[in-house]
């Protein structure tokens, strides 16, 4: 008969071991639950996607465990199962991290363990996100209204453009051809108020365009992502011949360092405050401002340069406030002007201080220059 307490030892020292103490899927620390089908330890939220599969799954601490459930657990754990089921992961494909979305964890879980995508086998008809062409229909929000309709969007990697179009009938031509040189794309569920929500961000005569997406698959939504990625990355590797993977798979797409509302001002600090929604952009040092969270296209940018090159970052409280709801300032500096922007609460505050500082520390790369004077040239 299995000793219950002995084998809840032998499982609390195996997932304590290096290779086991993060979760299989997502990197969550100290995961307490393992799958006695795959032999991997996962973390609470990651278990309920492999019950799902039907990947049997136990707690650590609270289930029983059988002898034989135990010696296979030892026998095999998270660098055992990633080595058969993460073998050819391809460098663009993303990996969710703690704190990710819902639909990316998930759709990450089925890729690897429903639909084996990743054990190196040839599959025919090949994976939708491997072939560089990819069409389909996704809900599209309007530019000045709030409503979502299908419009069909074609990517290609050959001519490196995502392009989309108004009407059904593609005799008209389409409504944008986007140059994937430039653009970003990054789950937003909470901010479209749909689980599969994906906000595409793109560079059209020197604004910054939004155009927020959803499909009611949760499979054909990371596809489409990942499509985008695998795009992303073909036109990196053409643009940067000797970038490395290290290098260029940070700069497919990425997630904003922070987004929320503040209230802001006018150059002579005396203007009436005005609530906007600010996206602080960190790869590309860009503080974009919109009027509405869900907005097309920005209302303005500030570049956060560095210290030695005149830009600052502080805690304020402004002498001519006016109109405005909020208590909580922040002054941002830069060669030309300062601007000042109001929280709603000190948490707030702190975040943003937290991270402007985080943009500003950064030394600045040699292509930050370039975004710099385009942003001056603008104004």
């Amino acid at each position: 008969m299995a000793n219950r307490e002995r084998n809840k030892k032998i499982l609390l020292e195996l997932v304590k071991r290096p290779d086991n103490s993060v979760c299989a899927d997502c990197g969550a620390p100290d995961p307490d639950w393992a799958s006695y089908k795959l032999g991997l330890f996962v973390c609470l939220s990651c278990s309920g996607v492999h019950r799902n599969l039907s990947n049997r799954v136990k707690s650590i601490k609270l289930d029983f465990w059988e002898d034989e459930l135990v010696e296979f657990m030892k026998s095999n754990g998270n660098v055992s199962a990633q080595a058969v089921y993460e073998k050819a992961v391809p460098a663009y494909y993303y990996r969710p991290q703690l704190n990710d979305c819902t639909v990316l964890t998930e759709q990450w879980i089925r890729a690897k363990y429903e639909r084996k995508e990743f054990t190196g086998e040839t599959k025919y008809p090949p994976i939708s996100y491997t072939t560089g062409f990819y069409e389909g229909m996704l809900w599209k929000k309007g530019k000045e209204k709030a409503q979502f309709l299908k419009r069909k969007f074609v990517l290609s990697e050959r001519e490196f453009t995502l392009t989309y179009y108004n009407k059904e009938n593609e005799s008209k031509g389409p409504k944008a051809v986007i140059p994937i040189k430039d653009l970003n794309a990054t789950f937003q569920p909470e901010k479209i108020g749909h689980p599969h929500g994906l906000q595409i961000t793109y560079q059209d005569n020197d604004h910054t365009r939004n155009l927020y997406v959803h499909h009611d698959s949760p499979e054909e939504i990371v596809t489409w992502y990942n499509a985008i990625r695998a795009a992303r990355y073909a036109y990196l590797k053409t643009a940067y011949p000797t970038g490395s993977d290290e290098e260029l798979v940070p700069k497919i797409t990425r997630n904003y360092l922070k987004e929320g509302y503040m209230e802001k001002t006018g150059p002579l600090q005396k203007e009436a405050f005005k609530k906007r929604w600010f996206i602080l952009d960190s790869q590309n040092r860009k503080l974009l401002y919109f009027k509405g969270k869900l907005d097309a296209e920005e209302l303005g940018v500030i570049f956060i340069g560095t210290e030695s090159n005149g830009y600052s970052v502080k805690e304020c409280v402004p002498k001519h406030a006016r109109g405005n709801k909020w208590n909580c300032g922040i002054a941002v500096g830069t060669p030309e002007r300062q601007f000042v922007f109001m929280c709603e609460q000190e948490r707030e505050q702190r975040e943003w201080l937290n991270a402007l500082r985080q943009v500003l520390s950064r030394p600045m790369a040699p292509q930050d220059y370039s975004i710099e004077a385009t942003i001056k040239f603008k104004r």
